[in-house]
């Protein structure tokens, strides 16, 4: 008998009748979605890499949208897990840059027309990320209004307080003073001093409120990795295409470096400077 029917043996082989991994994971339809639109050899490449991110992003909200339950149910612990999973998840898109960029200039105009107006840009999961944490912006619904069940959504999350607002009402509840996170909206959060000035208590004795202050580092690691990506994603950018406009119409590079300066959670940043 040689190894590997050693090492198989009692191995289940007949799945005619039972369930099989690829049954389980739907690989039929995962591994059959790619439809390149050229003869390029690069465009399955292009393909897989945003197939794969839009899946990590799934994970990423589905955390999220958990983390923010368990924080108003006060399961602190369970929301920490959640939100540290979430900035590995961002590590797993930063590393997918790592792939993309050996795509030359070249190699990706020779399928680029075929992409006609697409663009990441129009992604309605990563709106929806955004949404989550914070940055909200209601002017980019029109994106999304063609696709009613990505609009509803997108509309859902806007009627709830963002993980970051359900921070900071944990945070003013824990000192006794008025709820400054504000109802729901649909504009990006802004810095508040009184904010920041009731994150700096926290830092400054972490060991009165320790769960504040895991909460507050979970926060700032995973809005880290974020910044990361987004770098990332600006750099890969002007690598292959340089300053050209986006195929959606968007202004590229100087677009996406715009972004780099939005803050998730700013007041966490900003207390820093002040300890």
């Amino acid at each position: 008998m040689s190894e590997f029917e050693q090492a198989s043996q009692g191995a289940k082989m007949d799945f005619s009748k039972d369930m099989s991994y690829g049954d389980y994971l739907c690989l039929d339809p995962i591994l059959n979605a790619q439809h390149p639109q050229s003869d390029a050899h690069d465009e399955m490449l292009f393909i897989i890499q945003h197939q794969t991110s839009e899946l990590w992003m799934r994970l990423a909200i589905h955390e999220l949208e958990a983390a923010r339950a368990a924080m108003l149910a006060g399961e602190l612990p369970t929301a920490f897990k959640m939100l540290s999973r979430v900035a590995r998840v961002f590590e797993q898109l930063n590393n997918a840059w790592d792939v993309l960029r050996t795509m030359t200039p070249s190699e990706y105009t020779s399928f680029r027309p075929s992409l006609g107006n697409s663009s990441g840009f129009q992604s309605h999961q990563y709106r929806l990320v955004e949404f989550l944490l914070g940055n909200r912006n209601e002017a980019l619904m029109k994106l999304h209004k063609h696709k009613a069940a990505s609009f509803s959504r997108l509309e859902e999350e806007l009627a709830q307080p963002s993980l970051y607002q359900v921070a900071i009402s944990l945070l003013c509840a824990r000192f006794d003073g008025p709820d400054l996170a504000g109802a729901p909206g649909t504009t990006d959060w802004q810095a508040r001093p009184a904010i920041q000035d009731l994150w700096q208590r926290v830092y400054q004795n972490p060991r009165a409120q320790w769960d504040l202050y895991e909460l507050a580092e979970k926060l700032v690691d995973l809005e880290d990795y974020f910044r990361r990506w987004r770098f990332n994603h600006v750099t890969t950018v002007e690598r292959i295409i340089g300053f050209k406009r986006g195929t959606g119409g968007t202004a590229g590079v100087a677009y996406l470096r715009k972004m780099l300066e939005v803050e998730l959670f700013p007041e966490l940043w900003h207390v820093r400077g002040a300890l």
